[in-house]
C-alpha cells in the first residue's frame, strides 16, 4: 500500500512559484500601471514636497538646507493663521449643506416619476468647470449690478459687496460650495436611502409612526454610514478649496483678498507668486497633517453615531 500511495504523491518539481510563473508575470503586468501612477503622481511629489519643506528654494540657484526654519516661521505667521481660520470657517459652512442634502434626497425618493431628472439637474454643477461656476457667481454677487442685490431690492433690502467685503466673502464662497457639492451628496445619500428596507417603514406605520418620526428613527440611523462618508469627502474638499477664490477675487484688485485667503491659496501665493517654494512646501505638509488629523478624528467619533446595521 505504501508503494502504491507514493506513486500518487506529487513531488516538488523545483520550479519556483510567484512572479516567475506566467500567472505571476501577468499579475505584475496588470498592477504595474496603477503602481507606476501612484509612485509618479503621488508618492514622488509627496517626498519631493517633504524634502523642499526643509530647504530654502530660491527662484534661481540651488536649494539650501534650513532644517525646521520654514515650520517655525509658519507658526508665527499671522497670514497662515488667518488662512487657517478661513479654511475652518468654510469647512463648517460646507458641512451645513449635508442636512440640506439629506432632506432633498429624502424628498426626491418620494417622487414617483421624474426622479432621475431631479438628480441630473442637481448633479450638473458637479460636472461643470469650476472656472465657469466662478465667473457666473461673481456676476451674481457683483455689488453694483449683481443679480442677488437686484432680487434683494424687491424686498427693500440693501445689497452688499459680497465678494469685495471680507465680512461676507467666506460665507459667499460657502453658499457656492454647498451648491457645487449638492449633486454628489444627493447621489451618495440617495443610494443609501434605496438600501433601507421598505418593510421597516411599513412596520413603523402600523405602530403609528408618522413621517417625521420615521425620518429621525429609521432614515437617519440607517443612513448614517452614507452621511459619514459624505462628511469625510466634504471636509477634505473644503480644506483644499482654492479655485473659487482664484476665479472670483483675483484680477479685479479686490481689497478683500488679503483677508479671504485659504490655506491652499496661501500655498499658491507663497510658492508660485512670491517663489518661496520651501515655505510653500511647509504649508502643503501642514495642510496634509491637518487633513489627516481631521479624518482620523472623524473615524474616531463615528463609533458613537454611525449605525452599521
Amino acid at each position: 500500500m505504501t508503494n502504491v500511495a507514493t506513486k500518487f504523491v506529487r513531488r516538488p518539481t523545483g520550479r519556483r512559484t510567484g512572479a516567475s510563473t506566467p500567472s505571476g508575470w501577468w499579475a505584475l503586468a496588470f498592477i504595474a500601471p496603477a503602481t507606476i501612477g501612484l509612485v509618479v503622481l503621488y508618492l514622488w511629489p509627496f517626498l519631493s514636497t517633504l524634502i523642499r519643506s526643509f530647504q530654502d528654494v530660491p527662484a534661481f540657484g540651488p536649494a539650501t538646507f534650513v532644517g525646521i526654519e520654514n515650520y517655525t516661521t509658519l507658526i508665527g505667521d499671522g497670514d497662515f493663521w488667518k488662512a487657517f481660520g478661513n479654511s475652518a470657517l468654510y469647512t463648517a459652512i460646507i458641512l451645513l449643506g449635508i442636512p440640506l442634502a439629506i432632506a432633498l434626497a429624502a424628498l426626491i425618493e418620494q417622487v414617483g416619476r421624474g426622479r432621475a431628472i431631479y438628480r441630473v439637474l442637481f448633479f450638473l454643477p458637479v460636472v461643470t468647470l469650476p472656472v465657469a461656476i466662478g465667473m457666473v457667481w461673481r456676476f451674481i454677487y457683483n455689488g453694483d449690478f449683481g443679480l442677488l442685490n437686484y432680487v434683494l431690492s424687491w424686498f427693500g433690502v440693501d445689497g452688499q459687496f459680497w465678494v469685495a467685503d471680507p465680512r461676507f466673502t467666506i460665507f459667499a464662497f460657502g453658499v457656492v460650495g454647498i451648491w457645487m457639492g449638492l449633486g454628489i451628496n444627493l447621489i451618495i445619500l440617495g443610494a443609501g436611502l434605496q438600501a433601507i428596507p421598505k418593510a421597516l417603514y411599513e412596520a413603523s406605520a402600523l405602530d403609528g409612526a408618522g413621517r417625521v418620526r420615521q425620518f429621525f428613527h429609521i432614515t437617519v440611523p440607517l443612513l448614517s454610514p452614507s452621511i459619514f462618508f459624505v462628511t469625510i469627502l466634504n471636509v477634505i474638499a473644503a480644506l483644499q478649496m482654492f479655485d473659487l477664490i482664484f476665479i472670483m477675487l483675483r484680477g479685479v484688485n479686490n481689497t478683500a483678498l488679503a483677508d479671504s485667503k485659504t490655506i491652499v491659496y496661501l500655498f499658491y501665493e507663497k510658492a508660485f507668486v512670491q517663489f518661496h517654494q520651501g515655505y510653500g512646501a511647509a504649508i502643503a505638509i501642514v495642510l496634509l497633517i491637518v487633513i489627516m488629523i481631521a479624518t482620523a478624528l472623524q473615524f474616531r467619533l463615528q463609533r458613537s453615531w454611525v449605525f452599521y446595521g
